[in-house]
């Protein structure tokens, strides 16, 4: 099911009644079924949200991020108790042996990787190695391609000098806010197939809360990363209400499996259900879909 993503950006008060969010703010007011959302971005100062909606929230696993001073976003609330059989899953997770781990994260840098070739051949209208970098990515990816691979991409998706910064020069505010919605929605779907978002494959951070999504999201980065070239060629400089929409409507993008189509969002879901049975001893392969056709 496709859920609904909504974005408020003027003081407000968010409280429930009958598992409607009532949104109620100085211009208008109105409400909205909570089983329709998935994910919910504030990003206004004096919004004040009542326990009962965050609980509501939470029960219908509904993604909520708030934002800086920055408008970029902070930090996100999510369900803890997700999936019925959390406890087993989470076992499974962390017995989880080093070798299973590095056999993941690379089939993830073989994905990420191929997946920034392609782009970057739609972009440059022309052929590149990324294939070849990708057949080179050993176990955990001790070969150290996606350095290889990232080093080569960001200096030839814009002509222009760039250098990939979380607080460098634009566009990486851009990427940056389409970066905290792609990892807002894959945090999820690893909540709802019942995972340990604080438990990653690859990243270890003790300071990381979300090193898992942090993982899965690797090979759908490009998805944002066309976003952000697209804006950036029609000279838009300003993260607007419209570039924000932008962002979170990449959601509903349509992405490519072997005999079939979905949106973006329910790739995502189905990726972190097949890490979960991987995990689980059912699968030996993530399922990753392709994001272009």
């Amino acid at each position: 099911m496709i859920k609904r993503s909504v974005i408020i950006e003027s003081k407000s008060s968010l409280t429930v009644s009958n598992n409607q969010l009532n949104i109620v703010s100085e211009m208008r007011s109105g409400s909205l079924p909570i089983e329709d959302l998935g994910y919910l971005v504030l990003d206004h100062h004096e919004i004040y949200v009542s326990m009962p909606a965050l609980v509501a929230l939470s029960d219908n696993n509904v993604a909520t991020i708030i934002c800086n001073k920055n408008h970029l976003p902070q930090g996100m609330f999510l369900s803890l108790n997700a999936h019925h059989i959390q406890q087993e899953i989470f076992s499974s997770q962390i017995q989880a042996s080093a070798a299973l781990k590095k056999n993941l994260w690379r089939q993830t840098i073989v994905e990420k990787i191929t997946n920034q070739g392609l782009l970057l051949k739609q972009v440059r209208n022309e052929e590149n190695h990324f294939s070849f970098l990708a057949s080179k990515v050993l176990s955990g990816d001790s070969s150290n391609m996606e350095a290889v691979a990232a080093s080569f991409y960001w200096k030839h998706l814009w002509e222009a000098d760039f250098k990939r910064e979380r607080h460098g020069d634009f566009p990486n505010s851009f990427l940056n806010y389409g970066y905290a919605i792609l990892r807002a929605a894959v945090a999820r779907s690893l909540a709802a197939a019942g995972l340990l978002n604080t438990l990653g494959i690859h990243h270890k951070s003790k300071y990381n809360a979300f090193a898992l999504a942090d993982d899965i999201m690797e090979p759908f980065r490009p998805v944002v990363d066309e976003i952000v070239v697209n804006l950036v060629s029609e000279g838009i400089t300003e993260l607007t209400r419209e570039v924000k929409v932008k962002f979170l409507d990449m959601l509903t993008r349509t992405v490519y499996w072997k005999d079939e189509v979905s949106p973006l969002m329910v790739a995502i879901q189905k990726t972190c259900q097949s890490l979960r049975q991987c995990y689980d001893g059912d699968r030996k392969k993530i399922k990753y879909p392709q994001l272009w056709n």
